[in-house]
């Protein structure tokens, strides 16, 4: 016979599916949403400042060169992910002893008000020096912020659908890339409505001011967030000093974690640059290097979700190590084809997204499932800003660099060789450190961790 159930037992169903991991409910849906357009816009306003590098240049650093120019202007990008392994350390620690909502609302806060300041700041013009000095605290200010931005979400979600780690943090960059898609498409209508001399004297400023409003529509949606389940159930014996704890229990599974993420943070700084790259040294047109940026944007976005979801599936360095190789094969003949033209812009960056989706997608979920739930937010947050301040943040300065020593303009294919053969590593000992997530953690691996106090 046949029993009606009431609408509570209904909801205390779904409860214990999303539970045992057997799907996302509604709830968990609007949590993941939450925090990854949060992510999404906070990186907008961090990717928007090498969007309009050529003229944030001209504005702060009026030099007569071009190239010396650009390379002053990726110099302060650069300054910026100095002050993110700080941030991270911060935030995390508060993140870990405290719990994961603060940060989200303060970090997004700092954001916002640091985006809004650079699209109101002086240029050299009015205020001299001052000007760039207060370019390079805005971007410090900035990348502190991002520092426990991203991990927080990366460990927010990581902790809320814990079997679905994968899709969940692959979801994360996929509105990630949906910002920074949102910056390029931005930059790309005010090319097509702008002169270059507006442009240069107030045009690039409506990008920053874009970024700081849509951080407070992001704020006022954080501050209807929950905490964690899992970190509720560890909070009377949270961690006091977590980021200790972190180097004491666990050295290597953070080498492994920088190591997992140099591919994708050394390919997203050299596809960020290209705005400013391809017109300044191989003489594109800006609206050619944005297309094509966007159309990379768009395959990486959706190939980098289909790579996560599969992560969920079989072992996610299995399709690290496929990225990470793809990388480090095609990354001369990427841009060899690029200095020649033997092929067009559209085709070449819609392959290199396509390659760097296999390392994007599963690479938040591996290096979350590196730590306890207990120094997850500082495992995360170390290894993921020591790994984009070294790889990403460099990578213009780097590539600007490398065409000026070596006199050829495919020098940053070395760059990109580095950073997926370290990556392709990583995946070599993977297996022995993951686990934690779920814990299904290695038995001979456990036996070596220190025991935590």
């Amino acid at each position: 016979m046949l029993q009606m159930r009431n609408p509570g037992d209904l909801t205390s169903a779904g409860a214990d599916r999303a539970e045992r991991g057997l799907g996302i409910d509604r709830a968990h849906w609007r949590t993941l949403i939450i925090s990854s357009l949060g992510g999404a816009l906070e990186f907008y306003d961090f990717v928007v400042f090498s969007t309009f590098a050529p003229f944030i240049g001209q504005a702060f650093f009026p030099v007569g060169n071009a190239l010396t120019q650009l390379m002053l202007t990726f110099t302060v990008f650069a300054v910026g992910y100095v002050a993110r392994p700080l941030g991270g350390v911060v935030f995390s620690h508060f993140g870990d002893r405290y719990g994961r909502r603060r940060v989200f609302i303060v970090s997004m806060l700092m954001m916002s008000g640091g985006t809004l300041a650079i699209g109101l700041l002086p240029g050299y013009a009015r205020w001299g020096l001052a000007a760039s000095g207060g370019i390079v605290l805005l971007r410090l200010l900035q990348g502190f912020s991002l520092g426990g931005e991203l991990p927080g979400a990366i460990t927010y979600v990581v902790e809320t659908a814990p079997r679905r780690a994968g899709f969940a943090t692959g979801f994360i960059f996929f509105c990630v890339n949906t910002g920074v898609a949102l910056a390029a498409v931005l930059s790309l209508i005010l090319h097509q409505l702008l002169g270059p001399t507006e442009m240069a004297v107030w045009g690039w400023r409506i990008g920053f001011l874009v970024g700081g409003a849509l951080g407070l529509v992001s704020f006022w949606l954080r501050m209807t967030l929950q905490e964690t389940d899992e970190f509720r159930k560890i909070r009377e014996a949270a961690s006091g000093r977590p980021f200790v704890e972190l180097l004491r229990t666990s050295p290597v599974p953070v080498i492994v974690g920088v190591a997992a993420m140099t591919a994708t943070a050394g390919f997203n700084g050299l596809l960020f640059a290209m705005p400013g790259f391809l017109p300044n040294v191989m003489h594109y047109t800006t609206l050619q290097a944005i297309e094509a940026q966007n159309y990379g944007l768009l395959v990486l976005s959706f190939g980098l979700l289909g790579a996560a979801w599969l992560g969920d599936h079989i072992p996610r360095r299995w399709i690290l190590a496929v990225g990470s190789l793809l990388l480090a094969m095609f990354c001369f003949p990427f841009f060899n084809a690029l200095a020649d033209r033997s092929i067009g812009l559209v085709p070449l960056f819609l392959g290199a997204g396509l390659a760097a989706s296999f390392c994007n997608g599963p690479m938040c979920g591996v290096v979350g499932d590196l730590f306890p739930t207990r120094i997850r937010f500082s495992g995360v947050a170390v290894a993921f800003n020591l790994a984009f301040s070294g790889f990403s943040g460099t990578a213009p300065l780097a590539s600007t660099l490398l065409v000026r020593a070596t006199g050829s303009i495919t020098g940053p294919a070395w760059f990109m060789l580095v950073c997926a053969s370290i990556t392709f590593l990583s995946t070599l000992v993977l297996k022995r450190y993951e686990g934690h997530i779920l814990g299904t953690m290695p038995s001979q691996a456990v036996a070596r961790a220190p025991s935590s106090a």
